[in-house]
C-alpha cells in the first residue's frame, strides 16, 4: 500500500508517540506539529526512520500556519486535548476552536480523512465544562467536514500516562486512598497501543463519517482499578469514602496549583461511566477487538513504585 500524507497534533503525546511509530513502520510520512520543538522535538526525532517524520513548530492558532501545514496533506489527525485550564489553554481554545478551525481548513482543501479524539460519556456528563466543551468541538466538526471520524475512548493508560502513573504516585505516598462516589464510576480501561492499531484501521480501511466508541475488554469501577494498582505495587493502604463536600473542598485548593490533582470539573466528570453506551458504533463494530487487559499491561511497568525499584522481584 502506497504510503499517506499524514499531519498529526498532539504528536508528543502518549498517544501520538506510539501512533508516529506505527503510523511511520507502515510507510505513512508524518509531519508531527508541537508548540515547544526545543522541549518536545527530540522526543519524536526517534518515532520514525529518517525520510519518513518531519518536526514543525508553529502556533496552532495562526490560520495562515495551519493553512499551509494542512494543504499538502492526505489525512489530518487532532489528539489535542486537556483534562484542566490554565492561561490560554481553556477547554473553548482546545476543545472547541481549534478543531473547529482545522476541520474547516481541511474541508476547504479537500483532505480525504480528518480523524478526531474525543472522549467517552461525554454526552451525559451535562455539568462538566470538561465534557461539553468535548461535545461541542465534536458539533463544529461535523458542521465543518462533514467526513470526520470521531473517536470516543474510554480513559486511556500506557507507561508514562497520567492515569495509572499517577494514581500508582499517590498510592505510594498516601497512608489512606480517597475514592469519590464510593468509587463506583465504572471504566473500560484502553490500551494506548490498542487505540493507535484502531486509528491505524481507520487509515487503511477508509472509515468515514462516523462516531466511533473505543474500550478496552474489561468494564472495572474506580475503587476496582485502586485495589489493582495496589496488588501490583505492593502496598496496603485504607481506602475511604470521600463525601463530596470535602472532596470539593480538596479539589478548590488543589486547584491553586500549577498542576492540579483534581479539579471540581472533573469531580464532576467522575459521577459518570466510561463505558460504551450502544448509541454508536464500536471498536468491535469496526471488526477490531481489544485484547489488552488493566491489570496485565500495568503489571509490566509499575516496578518503578514498588520498593525496591526496578530491582523489584515479582512474587510467586
Amino acid at each position: 500500500m502506497k504510503g499517506k500524507n499524514i499531519l498529526v497534533f498532539g504528536g508528543s503525546g502518549q498517544i501520538g508517540r506510539n501512533l508516529i511509530r506505527k503510523l511511520t513502520k507502515n510507510n505513512h510520512r508524518v509531519t508531527a506539529v508541537t508548540r515547544n520543538l526545543h522541549k518536545k522535538g527530540y522526543i519524536l526525532k526517534t518515532m520514525g526512520n529518517p525520510g519518513y517524520i518531519e518536526i514543525i513548530e508553529r502556533n496552532i492558532f495562526d490560520e495562515e500556519n495551519l493553512n499551509n501545514l494542512i494543504k499538502y496533506k492526505d489525512i489530518c489527525i487532532n489528539l489535542v486535548g486537556i483534562l484542566f485550564e490554565k492561561k490560554n489553554n481553556t477547554f473553548r481554545n482546545i476543545h472547541i476552536n481549534f478543531p473547529s478551525a482545522i476541520s474547516r481548513i481541511c474541508n476547504e482543501n479537500k483532505i480525504k480523512q480528518f480523524i478526531h479524539i474525543s472522549a467517552l460519556g461525554i454526552e451525559d456528563a451535562h455539568d462538566s465544562s470538561y465534557a461539553k466543551s468535548k461535545l461541542e468541538g465534536e458539533k463544529e466538526i461535523k458542521k465543518n467536514f462533514n467526513k470526520a471520524t470521531i473517536l470516543r475512548p474510554s480513559v486511556i493508560f500506557s507507561q508514562g500516562d497520567n492515569f495509572s502513573c499517577n494514581l500508582m504516585t499517590l498510592i505510594g505516598r498516601l497512608p489512606i486512598f480517597p475514592v469519590y462516589y464510593n468509587g463506583q464510576t465504572k471504566f473500560s480501561p484502553i490500551h494506548c497501543s490498542d487505540l493507535t492499531e484502531i486509528i491505524l484501521k481507520i487509515i487503511d480501511e477508509k472509515i468515514y463519517s462516523e462516531i466511533i466508541e473505543c474500550a478496552g475488554p474489561e468494564v472495572i469501577s474506580f475503587k476496582e482499578i485502586i485495589l489493582i494498582l495496589m496488588k501490583i505495587i505492593e502496598k496496603n493502604r485504607l481506602i475511604i469514602s470521600m463525601p463530596i463536600l470535602a472532596a470539593k473542598i480538596t479539589a478548590s485548593l488543589f486547584e491553586l496549583f500549577p498542576n492540579p490533582l483534581i479539579t471540581n470539573d472533573q469531580l464532576r466528570l467522575l459521577k459518570y461511566d466510561s463505558v460504551l453506551s450502544g448509541k454508536y458504533k464500536s471498536n468491535i463494530d469496526i471488526n477490531y477487538e481489544c485484547k489488552l487487559k488493566f491489570e496485565n499491561e500495568v503489571e509490566k511497568y509499575c516496578y518503578m513504585w514498588k520498593e525496591y525499584g526496578e530491582y523489584s522481584k515479582k512474587k510467586n
